[in-house]
Order: C-alpha cells, then structure tokens, then sequence
C-alpha cells in the first residue's frame, strides 16, 4: 500500500514538474522572441538605418501573388518563421505598393535604372498585372533603362517583362507562352468507390461548379462557356503584349508542331528557341548581366556587385511607419471585398457577411465619408452572405452616399450580387464577370458507413427531425425537394435583382445568365457593367456622384484586437529588419502538386451558406 502510495504521488509530482517546466520554457522563450525583436528594431533603426544608394538600379525581385488585399497573418507567426528563414507558403504582394515603388522610383534622382526579377511572381490577374505594366511604361518616360532579367519566364511574368526595354534569359534558361486553360478534377468515380452520395441542386445549365462530383469530365456546355470569355481574355494578352514588344501577333498560338520544328531548328535549345521567336533581346548569364550593370552604374561590395536595392526594402523606405494624422476633407471610402464569400466574420484578406457588412455599415456611419468604392475580387460563395453585404449597400445608397463598383480580376456570382445594387458598375476590361447561378450541395455517408458495417436508426417525433441524421441515414426525398425549390428561389431573387437594378427583363437577364461567364468587356455590351475602368475611375466616378471636387480616398479597414495590436507595434521592426534580407524559396513540384489538390477540394469544404445555397464560380479561375 505504501509502496503504491509512493508510485502515485511521484507521478503526480513528476506530471507537475513536467507541466511546470513546460509553462516555464513557454513564457522564456516568448520573453527572448520579444527582447530580441526589441534589440533587434533599435539596432536596426540606429546602426543599419535603411537609406538608397546613388547611381542604383531598383530591383523589382517579386514575389508571391499579386493581390489587392492581403489576408491576414498573425505578426509573431510571421515574425518566427522570418527569423527561421521560412518562406510563407503563399505570400502576397499588394498591387498598389508595387505600382507606388515604380512611380516613386521615376522621380528619385538616386534610382538611374529599374531591374525586373520576376522569378517569384506567382498568380496575377490580367487587370493587376496591366496596372504594374502602366507604372512601367510611364517610369520608361523618363529615360531611366528598364531591364528584364530571369532564369525562366511563365506567362504571368512575361507580361511584365514584354515592358521592359531590354529582355534577357539566362542561356540555360526557357520560356514558352502557353495560353489561357481551365482544368480541374473530377471526383465521381472516385465517390462513386467510396460509396458517397452527392446531392447536388442547382440552377443554370451554365453553372458548372458542381460538375467535378458528378461527372468524370467537363459537359460541353461548361466547354462552350468556358471557350468563349478565355478565348477573348488571351485576345487582350496577345494585343498587349505584341504592341510592347513590336511584334506580330501572329507569333502566338503555336501548336506542338511549331514547336517541335522550332525547336530542333536550334537544336532543342530553349533559350535560342527563345531568341530565335523574338521573344527575348538577349542570352545573357547571370555574371553576364551583372558585369553590364557594373558598366552602367559602377562597382560595388553589394551581393549584386552594383549599387541597388530591392522590392521590400525600398517599399520600407518610402512607406515609414508615422502616425496617421486626422483628415478633415470628405473622404471617399474604399472598401475591399477579396476572396471567397463565407457566412459570419472572417480577417482581412477575405470576405465574411457580417465582417465586410461592418466595413460597410463603419463607413455609413463616418460623417466624413460622402462616398463609397466597393472594390471586388471574388468568384462569389455563400447567398446569405452575399446577400447580407448587398444590404449594407442599399443602406449606405439611403444615406445618401453613392456606391460604385469597382471589378478588379473576379466580380463574379455572388461577387457580381454585392455589385448589383451600386449605383454604377465598372469592370475591367478582362474581369470575369456574370455567372448568374445558384446551386447547393451535400453529401450523406450511408452507403460508404453501411459498406463497413454501420448502421444509422433511431425514431423522432416528426420526419424533419431526422435531418440531424441525414449526413449518415441519408437525405429523405422531402428534404431533396425543399432545397431544390429553395435553390430555384434563390435563382429567381437573384435574376430579379440583376434586372430591377440593371434595367432590364427578366427575361433579357435570364438570357445571358443560366450561370454563364463573361468578362468586362463582353458584360458592358451585354449591360451588366456600366463601364470599363480601373480603381482609379472608380474613385473619380463616386466622387463626381457625390458632387465632390476636394477630398481624399481612405481605406476602411477592420479594427485590430488590443491584443494584435500588441503584437503587430512589438514586432513591425522585427519583422522589416528580417524582411530586408532577399530571401526566396520555391516549393518543390512535387509540393505545389499535392498543395494544388488540397487548394481545390478546400474550395468547397470551407463554404457554410445556413442553407448550403452558393452563388459561387470556381471555374473561373484560371490554371
């Protein structure tokens, strides 16, 4: 008995010891993270003070996906996984910081030269990457040399690249313009096996969300729809691109043919492939290119061997962090909505009904706010939420302050529904827009449970209680017809809505709707846009709504926690001494492949409408 006395109570003591020990190495490593970041940011503030060197060349080294709002990232999590030399998984660049360095960069005397290293960009919408190529062409107005320079150039980032005056491509390098796809996996056979039951509803003989988990392949009416806003949307990369790059359009659109004879003509070479096509000015190594550099701007014990300075740390320059002082001017609102459409509050860098109403509802309420720009990038989600959002801005129209749309890259399905009240929508030429379509989904395990051997029963006072047990039991007929009468609802409300705002039919909307996709410049001759523009023209369309000739433009922002606040004034020197270093990492193929898969099925088993009814196009994104 003493014997087991004496075994629990060392237990017990050791559990504690353990536990203590824990809590104890917790609060000391959190207390050395924050003593270090301190010494850190003074350090780097007094010793290492950030500053542009003469006679240098703006490196414009990107990298990550070219957003109009980052998500939100917690500041310690950033701050440790910089500090481990970590690259975040899918890092952002913000649009407007990347077009604020170039402008800065053409009237700053220090800067002689601009260098596009495009390696890391990633995804970017064809309006985003017109407004980086726009802040291009005017820098070149002022004589300073833009040089393209890369290892290998995508079709995103040879966009940019067509801008500069000279671009080179390392020997070893290649390049080949692909074109616009959309390709997707398809799940029913693989149900199917599993035994799943898919219960889909839907509205629109367009509105293909759903089909990858109930076919193995894409319907022709999908590739119809599909053909036609992508075939017009690669029109508009073409025609830029050759106008910048002088070139015939003709040298687009190669087959594999072409390709194989262009190919053993250089002796499968793709950097001469390269050059021989006119794509690129010149192959040049990398020694190569920095040698030129040298010439032009002379030596330097830099890791580049010139003068220069990069994205990030020229951005920290011209961006300090200074109080923000109170502006009494009208003010004319922009408020972001990027991301898919979820039910309730989400952070910043997605859109929640009730969070992006709140943003909404904080700028109705500022007196100083006249006017509101609602800037979309979303291919939709949930109908309540959408709908939730939409009511903000009959509110804010009631109050007198002017709504306009602005579409950046998405505004489409439940994107387009929070545009449809403004009172002026204006779209990009390239946006991908309509997709006027309802559909739900859900899926019971009865089968794939019954197959193992389990069993769902039980009894209930009345045949909706079952509901509760429908994921396992299976989905009763009478439930079946409810959500498919409250899908064929949805769809009426929203083709009215598009009609009693837009002017028109039913009938007219119900024509170019069925889900269908169109992009900008399609949908203003359909009537679904009122023009065709950028933020910019937004922002002066709102402000001439609202009789506004002095004023400024504010972000509405959500309120950071004290907690987060906290830790955001804590770590910022942290986090942009750490930022200043040009670390770049690209996940392995095997990696984006398997993160590719996870990315498209977290599409649908993020989505939580109350009643499972989506306004939603995933086929809009591009591969």
């Amino acid at each position: 008995m003493t014997a087991k006395k004496s075994w629990t109570k060392s237990f017990f003591i050791g559990s504690w010891n353990v536990l203590n020990f824990t809590r104890r190495f917790f609060f000391n490593l959190l207390f050395i993270i924050i003593v270090v970041g301190l010494i850190i940011a003074i350090s780097s503030s007094d010793s290492d003070e950030l500053t542009v060197p003469k006679n240098s060349a703006l490196v414009l080294n990107l990298n990550g996906d070219l957003v109009i709002q980052k998500r939100w990232i917690d500041p310690a999590e950033q701050v440790i996984n910089e500090a481990l030399g970590q690259q975040e998984q899918s890092p952002e660049i913000l649009v407007k910081d990347v077009v604020k360095v170039i402008k800065n960069a053409k009237e700053d005397r220090r800067i002689e030269a601009l260098v596009l290293s495009l390696g890391g960009l990633r995804s970017a919408g064809f309006d985003k990457l017109k407004l980086v190529a726009e802040a291009i062409e005017d820098f070149k107005t002022s004589e300073k040399p833009v040089y393209a320079v890369g290892d290998y150039y995508g079709q995103t980032q040879y966009y940019l690249a067509a801008h500069a005056d000279e671009i080179y491509l390392n020997p070893m390098g290649a390049m080949i313009i692909e074109g616009y796809g959309r390709y997707r996996m398809y799940y029913k056979d693989a149900l199917e096996k599993l035994k799943a039951s898919t219960h889909v509803f839907k509205v629109g003989k367009f509105k293909s969300a759903i089909e990858p988990f109930i076919r193995n392949d894409m319907s022709e009416e999908a590739k119809e729809a599909n053909l036609t806003w992508m075939n017009a949307l690669w029109n508009q990369y073409k025609e830029d691109v050759s106008a910048a790059r002088d070139m015939d359009m003709q040298n687009f659109d190669e087959t594999f043919g072409d390709v194989v004879s262009k190919m053993a003509a250089v002796d499968g070479d793709f950097g001469q492939y390269a050059l021989q096509n006119g794509w690129v000015d010149e192959l040049k190594s990398k020694h190569e290119f920095r040698q030129q550099m040298i010439d032009l701007l002379g030596e330097d014990d830099s890791k580049r061997g010139y003068a220069s300075i990069n994205f990030d740390r020229y951005l920290s320059i011209i961006s300090p962090a200074l109080p923000k002082v109170p502006n009494e001017k009208d003010q004319v609102a922009i408020v972001v909505a990027k991301g898919t459409i979820l039910d309730g509050a989400r952070k910043a860098g997605e859109i929640g009904g009730d969070s992006t109403a709140a943003l909404l509802r904080k700028a109705r309420l500022n007196d100083k706010v006249k006017a509101v720009v609602l800037q979309v990038d979303s291919g939709g989600g949930s109908a309540f939420a959408s709908e939730v959002i939409r009511n903000e801005v009959d509110l804010l129209k009631a109050a007198g302050k002017p709504v306009v749309a602005s579409m950046s890259t998405l505004a489409a399905s439940g994107g387009y529904w929070i545009s449809a009240s403004a009172d002026k929508i204006i779209a990009e030429p390239s946006t991908i827009t309509g997709s006027i379509g309802i559909f739900g989904m859900l899926m019971t395990y009865e089968n794939s449970l019954g197959y193992l051997g389990v069993n769902t029963d039980g009894v209930a006072t009345s045949d909706i209680a079952s509901l509760n047990a429908a994921p396992t039991m299976g989905l009763a007929q009478g439930f079946k017809d409810i959500l498919q009468m409250n899908i064929e609802r949805g769809y009426s409300r929203f083709i009215n809505l598009v009609a009693s705002e837009r002017n028109m039919t039913i009938e007219q909307v119900d024509e170019i709707a069925q889900g269908r996709v169109w992009i900008g410049s399609q949908a203003l001759e359909l009537g679904l846009v009122d023009a065709l523009g950028n933020l910019q023209d937004a922002i002066d369309s709102a402000a001439e709504l609202a009789s506004l000739s002095d004023y400024v433009t504010e972000y509405v922002v959500q309120d950071l926690s004290p907690q987060d606040q906290f830790w955001q004034n804590l770590l910022k020197g942290t986090a942009e001494f750490i930022g200043s270093f040009d670390i770049q990492r690209q996940p392995s193929p095997l990696l984006q492949m398997v993160n590719g898969i996870d990315k498209e099925l977290a599409k649908y088993g993020q989505l939580n409408d109350p009643l499972a009814t989506y306004a939603m196009c995933i086929e809009c994104e591009l591969n």
